[in-house]
């Protein structure tokens, strides 16, 4: 079942909290993040919201409660927002997309990666009002963006639909800030040698 779970989820990688470096991330303490790895905010629907600069860890603590959720026999689904909002506009007559929305919408955990990265039309932002209003209650909605929640009304372009999604998402959530430079960058491999000669 947790092969299955796992395979559901569809998670871009696998990397467990154990892997989470709290001393590159010094915004989260090693008690807030065992509080979260207890998954009592799961059993209560509650929802998370990570924001902070790309890089940070956001994808990785998200993926890694994933993981700790399917261990524990709970339903998990991992999506982009950049895939998220094809497969809403596809639904009606794309099968993947329906196989793909159904199990997320079945989920006791949704992932959404990388929230509000690009703007949204009229009908893009209805249809994920309308997601998120399904889940509402139902399913605990973990978000990571690297834009705050009063950014979101100029990505949606609609402050009534922006409200109500709001209203869903934050009535009973934890938003945790990240901050910190990027582990990408910090960390990057070069092509060139440390000591290559330069001609």
């Amino acid at each position: 079942m947790i092969e299955k779970h796992l395979k559901w989820a569809k998670f871009p990688y696998q990397k467990s909290l154990d892997e989470f470096d709290l001393h590159e991330q010094r915004s989260l303490s090693s008690k807030q993040l065992k509080q979260l790895q207890e998954l009592t905010w799961l059993e209560q629907t509650f929802n998370l919201v990570f924001l902070g600069p790309p890089g940070v860890g956001k994808t990785h603590l998200a993926i890694g409660l994933g993981l700790e959720a399917i261990q524990n026999g709970l339903r998990v689904s991992f999506v982009p927002m950049g895939e998220l909002i094809p497969f809403l506009k596809t639904e009606e007559y794309l099968r993947k997309a329906q196989i793909q929305l159904n199990r997320l919408r079945k989920a006791d955990l949704v992932i959404i990666d990388d929230l509000m990265y690009m703007a949204m039309d009229q009908h893009e932002a209805n249809l994920f009002f309308h997601l998120i209003n399904h889940l509402y209650e139902r399913s605990s909605i973990l978000l990571t963006s690297n834009k705050g929640p009063e950014d979101w009304g100029e990505l949606l372009g609609n402050q009534g639909i922006t409200t109500a999604i709001l209203d869903r998402l934050l009535h009973r959530s934890e938003v945790i800030h990240l901050n910190g430079e990027s582990h990408r960058i910090k960390y990057r491999e070069s092509v060139f040698q440390a000591k290559s000669v330069q001609n």
